[in-house]
């Protein structure tokens, strides 16, 4: 075994590579905006090296650092009134800690981090479960979910003590709070099904105004999301999402009458949507093969048009008071930007700029249970077979598209192709594709990769003798899984932040995640333990053939530390090839230098491995 602690870095003098600007490059989220102060915003950027909120003035143009933390901040919220800023402090990425409000203003006297105080005082510290801020900035509704209460809502008023208005063992969370501060939607799983929400209305004395539950107490596995209340006082309309058709589509229900309003848009992939100021219209989402495109949505003439956006991914879009669109657009190719259906770049940050990659490709192969979309990138100019990295995604309800990541990009520039596959499990592809994972955790979505594999081998692209399987989160858990039960067809593995011994990571984990995991599995250990052995990547961990390297967070409490060691023992015991990094965060880092040093690792790892060194490139096209 390696204890990885050092990294190789360009040496003083030497020119930084691209793929190192990728990360470095100052970037910014899509600012949100104050909906009674809409000069007002919030953003998050890593202009500091480290990823932290910022306020932004639309009228002066001034902008101020808010945060300022060692494993840096991105959960953050801005009232409606555009007075104050409230953002979640934890413990080293550990998620679990209490809400905390500074002032707004942009008073030049102040740098860095302005006066904090606490947010909800008389809240106990926990993990976050959704939060909404009233219109009146002194009202505020706090999800929390700890691993003794479950999950709580509570309405918190200043100079008050908090009043508890939820209460249940099952997975719960904040949804909106009405534009009128006298109605709170809540999502909540008290059925059992953490995947498929139920929605509630309640009162800020915690009674009940309407329920809506498509899961039928379980046995039909639909699922429903709050969208968000009108923002018009007195409107009791609440836009959600549903699965009612197989896919995320929305509509508008009246939670004081129940009429229901379904938009029933002719799209095919999953839709999703936010008001427009005035509430006449809805911003429609639209998500198809792993791209995505907006429309505006006319509520009185039902007329859906366009709204256009060049093609790529947008990973957040909203619609501002004066009609204008602001959106976040990337592709494979082309870095991210905050743009404006008024042809402005809304918010560019100074600095280096960010050097672009290569197209993906799409590719669809036939798979155990229907076609899986795979994404490729490959080396400008580069002929097969080649080294070739199966980059897994986490999740597992996510998907890759066809956006900017500087992950995939680095690999390009050191000459693999790069493989992503939306295996089952995925969103974006109907409700029954996500759903298939059930009770078969990780075996389902390694059939779907080895699918893919096969493919890559057969076309010509990939080498079979240097292929990495690779991921983070549920992509790390799925690389472990993968090396155990398929271990001929990896040459190394490469898992970030990866579940290892699924049992221990059950009892250790934060309880929200403990409910997803009995619906996956169909129950705890202790209920249902042949189907946590069959997933868990110790099961298989004395298959393993090839070199594994892993890093992990020591605060992480998705994927917590105690599990990962015991993989690492049962890798120790019969000195099988592997390197361990293990650093001071949660799951994952928001620090820009430890993010480089991990893949750095991770590059030297593979060169060593696979023969790849000379394989280096240091500009944006790369050879075989």
């Amino acid at each position: 075994m390696t204890e990885s602690n050092e990294s190789p870095s360009p040496q003083r003098g030497e020119e930084m590579p691209d793929w190192e600007k990728r990360f470095r490059a100052p970037r910014v989220s899509l600012p949100d905006w104050a909906e009674d102060a809409p000069h007002r915003s919030l953003f998050v950027s890593n202009a500091t090296g480290t990823y932290e909120l910022y306020a932004w003035d639309r009228a002066t143009g001034r902008q101020r650092q808010v945060t300022n933390r060692a494993n840096g901040t991105t959960d953050g919220v801005l009232s409606p009134d555009g007075e104050w800023i409230w953002w979640f402090d934890d413990t080293d990425g550990d998620e679990f800690g209490i809400w905390r409000r500074q002032a707004f203003t942009l008073d030049a006297s102040r740098t860095g981090s302005g006066a904090d105080e606490p947010a909800a005082p008389g809240l106990e510290p926990s993990y976050p479960a959704g939060l909404a801020l009233g219109r009146d900035g002194r009202t505020a509704v706090v999800g929390r979910s700890t691993d003794q209460d479950g999950s709580t809502i509570h309405l918190v008023r200043t100079g008050q003590d908090p009043v508890e208005i939820y209460r249940h063992p099952e997975s719960a969370g904040v949804g909106d709070f009405s534009h009128d501060g006298l109605l709170i939607a809540v999502e909540h799983t008290e059925h059992g099904d953490a995947m498929h929400s139920a929605l509630r209305v309640l009162r800020p004395d915690g009674s009940t105004v309407a329920e809506l539950d498509d899961t039928r107490g379980g046995t039909v596995e639909l699922g429903l999301e709050v969208l968000g209340f009108a923002p018009v006082d007195g409107d009791t309309r609440l836009l959600i999402g549903h699965q009612r058709r197989g896919r995320w589509e929305p509509l508008v229900w009246d939670v004081t009458s129940g009429e229901e309003t379904d938009l029933e848009l002719e799209l095919p992939g999953d839709v999703a949507a936010e008001w427009y100021p005035d509430g006449s219209a809805l911003l429609v989402v639209h998500g198809f093969e792993a791209r995505s495109e907006l429309f505006r949505y006319d509520l009185a003439t039902r007329e859906l048009l366009r709204v256009p956006t060049p093609p790529g991914t947008l990973s957040g879009a909203t619609a501002r008071p004066d009609g204008t669109v602001e959106y976040l657009w990337s592709s494979a190719a082309e870095p991210p930007v905050v743009r404006s259906t008024s042809g402005e770049v809304v918010l560019d940050p100074p600095g280096m700029r960010c050097p672009g990659s290569v197209p993906v490709e799409d590719v669809w192969v036939e798979g155990p249970d229907g076609r899986i979309h795979a994404l490729v990138q490959r080396p400008a100019g580069s002929s097969g077979p080649l080294p070739t990295v199966f980059d897994i995604h986490g999740g597992p309800t996510w998907h890759d598209s066809d956006s900017f990541a500087a992950g995939p990009a680095a690999w390009v520039d050191h000459g693999y192709a790069v493989v992503r596959v939306n295996y089952r499990g995925s969103t974006g592809y109907g409700r029954a594709w996500t759903d298939a994972l059930r009770h078969r955790v990780g075996l389902i979505e390694l059939e779907d990769i080895a699918a893919v594999r096969e493919w890559a081998v057969s076309s010509g692209l990939a080498d079979p003798e240097r292929i990495v399987l690779t991921g983070g989160s549920w992509g790390g858990y799925l690389t472990l899984l993968g090396l155990g039960v398929q271990p001929t067809a990896w040459t190394i593995g490469i898992a970030a932040v990866p579940v290892a011994d699924y049992v221990t990571a059950y009892h250790d984990e934060m309880e929200s995640l403990k409910a997803l995991d009995r619906t996956l599995l169909g129950g705890t250990p202790e209920e249902v333990p042949e189907r946590f052995e069959a997933s868990s990547p110790l099961t298989y961990v004395d298959a393993v053939k090839a070199p594994v390297y892993i890093s992990a967070g020591v605060n992480d409490p998705r994927c917590p530390i105690r599990q990962v060691e015991n993989y690492v023992d049962r890798l120790a015991a019969r000195d099988a090839v592997h390197e361990v990094y293990r650093y001071d965060a949660g799951h994952g880092s928001l620090v820009v230098e430890e993010r480089l040093k991990q893949v750095r690792l991770e590059l030297d790892f593979a060169a060593r491995h696979l023969g790849t060194a000379s394989g280096e490139v240091r500009g944006a096209t790369t050879v075989a």
